[in-house]
């Protein structure tokens, strides 16, 4: 493979006294400029005026702005993640253009909205905005600390080499108090490693009572438990979360309790992180086309709720795609409306349990005389789509509708013409 394609890679940062100072004052201006932006267009549309750009923008609300009393103390930090913010507000409206106007794919996004200084807060940084110290090369201890314009050297807790010298840093602070540096990096394509089972297909049917039933080609099969992160968390949660109700607002004891609670979120959300990169590292290690289904993850919470989120699906299959276009794998998803459950994998008729009632049907006897378990049927299905033995559009053995053609100038006509009386 050739090219070169970009990757981040994290680190977690220790700055100083006079560093966090000088960091909180870069948060809190380049979040007063994402709003800035915001605002200004805001208001130019309710005056019917056209939408302020970036090059305009960065006079008015970064160069311009300067010069007032009210945002003079804008100078005190680098103009080059000003200029970031102001650019990632700009994208978020073409963004949202772009989505209205049907020229994104994906999801319909909205209009950006207003950042909060509760949440986490970021800055970005350009080649002119960041140096490492010692060189991206020296990740030895007390070597390679980062740069910032404005801000001064930051130790570095290397936890593994870059690859290459970075095009950019964002540099974040979680809510939880700790602070990260994201390094983007070019690095070149490398040629797929084969899988440890060439040629084998891998069909995988997504749970919530078990996070995942997959079916291989060679007849093998197995279960991935649902650890269900959050809810053996929830009890701890929600007695941290009392705990910060009762604070007073604005003391130190509830800016310590409120960081407590989103260290314990925090360990729940890396947890469900690991568990989805050791699959994924492991179904793309092994298999060389891997089938999935496409699920409406919304539309199944609107009914299930946080058990859905909890399980963590999307994230698992945004990484597995990730992973499959970066080792060379095929990944397969089946159409949106595949009754992969419904399906008999043996004979390709359509008689499983439907509806709400039919998820509570854990097996079924097709026509056919074969006895289906319902999510390693699902998962065979899937594991056919994927090896080019079914389709999904209509299933086997369905009834096929023609598609519409237009009608014949002659044929055109549909209702009687009207003739006056005689």
């Amino acid at each position: 493979m050739d090219g070169v394609m970009k990757r981040r890679y994290s680190y977690e940062i220790v700055p100083g006294l006079q560093a966090r100072g000088m960091l909180a004052r870069t948060f809190g201006s380049t979040r007063v400029v994402f709003n800035d932006f915001v605002a200004a267009n805001r208001a130019r549309r309710a005056a019917g005026e056209a939408f302020l750009g970036y090059p305009p923008a960065a006079k008015r609300l970064i160069t311009d702005a300067k010069t007032t009393p009210e945002r003079v103390w804008l100078r005190e930090v680098s103009t080059d993640a000003l200029q970031q913010s102001l650019r990632d507000a700009d994208l978020a409206y073409r963004n949202f253009f772009n989505s209205i106007k049907g020229r994104r794919k994906g999801r319909r996004v909205g209009a950006p909205r207003f950042k909060t200084r509760h949440a986490r807060q970021s800055a970005r940084f350009t080649v002119n905005g960041f140096r490492l110290r010692g060189g991206w090369e020296n990740t030895n201890p007390g070597g390679g600390r980062l740069y910032l314009a404005k801000i001064g050297n930051i130790p570095v807790r290397w936890s593994r080499p870059l690859p290459a010298a970075p095009s950019s840093v964002t540099v974040t602070r979680e809510p939880d108090g700790r602070y990260f540096a994201s390094f983007v990096v070019d690095v070149p394509d490398t040629a797929p490693v084969e899988p440890a089972h060439p040629g084998r297909v891998a069909g995988i049917d997504l749970g919530l009572k078990a996070f995942a039933t997959i079916v291989y080609s060679d007849g093998t099969a197995e279960q991935v438990g649902n650890p269900r992160y959050f809810q053996a968390a929830q009890r701890r949660l929600a007695r941290a979360q009392r705990s910060l109700a009762r604070k007073v607002k604005g003391s130190k004891n509830r800016a310590k309790q409120r960081a407590m609670v989103a260290q314990l979120h925090r360990h729940v959300r890396n947890q469900r992180t690991d568990h989805a990169r050791k699959l994924v590292r492991r179904l793309i290690d092994e298999n060389q086309v891997i089938g999935v289904e496409t699920l409406s993850i919304t539309g199944i919470a609107r009914v299930y709720g946080k058990q859905v989120h909890d399980a963590g699906w999307g994230g698992f299959l945004t990484r597995l795609a990730s992973a499959a276009a970066e080792h060379g794998r095929d990944l397969v998803a089946a159409e949106g409306f595949f009754p992969s459950t419904q399906t008999c994998h043996a004979c390709g008729s359509v008689e499983g349990p439907k509806g709400r009632e039919g998820l509570r049907i854990r097996a079924w006897v097709c026509s056919c005389s074969t006895t289906h378990d319902r999510d390693r049927n699902a998962a065979t299905n899937l594991m056919l789509v994927a090896a080019g033995q079914a389709e999904t559009e209509n299933a086997r053995g369905g009834a096929v509708s023609p598609a519409p053609v237009l009608a014949r100038p002659e044929e055109a006509g549909t209702r009687p013409t009207r003739t006056a009386a005689a």
